[in-house]
């Protein structure tokens, strides 16, 4: 366990993923509900915890469950690659914490554990103008190509932040 800025960082394990399977889901629908008006949806697997079997619990991620005082609260996964240039997987918080910059935080962990890195790169769905924002204005990632432009809900974001190191 790692304490970094008031929250607490642990590997995810298999015994982990009902939990955070729940939160995935409440996320994932949550964004739904305020970007696309409808009452459930996400990746293939958010809701039944194959998602997070496959990605989370895969032999070249590493995932990080986070709390904050003893509390579930979000997760976010990573691809570490041996060229610097890594890859953010998943990264979602509860609703009932979003908006108190457990999220940013949760990046920030992720640029100081990995500070060799030269590149990042994520997607997320064009829909969700809340992960624009927060990727873009907060984090510091750039739009760099848009894939099935104008589909609603195959549209996809692909974002990238770079580093001179």
């Amino acid at each position: 366990m790692e304490l970094f800025m008031g929250l607490e960082f642990k590997i995810f394990e298999e015994t982990d993923i009902e939990v955070y399977t729940e939160i995935m889901k409440l996320a994932f629908n949550d964004d739904s509900k305020r970007h696309l008006n409808e009452e459930s949806g996400g990746p293939p697997g958010y809701d039944n915890g194959s998602f997070l079997r496959e990605f989370a619990l895969h032999k070249d991620s590493v995932a990080y469950k986070v709390l904050k005082d003893d509390t579930p609260v979000g997760l976010i996964i990573v691809w570490i690659k041996s060229d610097g240039n890594n890859y953010l997987g998943n990264m979602f918080v509860n609703p009932k914490y979003q908006g108190r910059g457990i999220g940013f935080k949760m990046w920030k962990y992720i640029e100081a554990k990995y500070d060799k890195t030269k590149s990042w790169s994520t997607e997320t769905p064009g829909f969700s103008k809340t992960n624009h924002h927060f990727y873009i204005n907060k984090c510091g990632f750039y739009l760099v190509k848009i894939d099935n432009p104008m589909d609603k809900y195959n549209e996809s974001y692909l974002l990238e932040k770079k580093y001179n190191r």
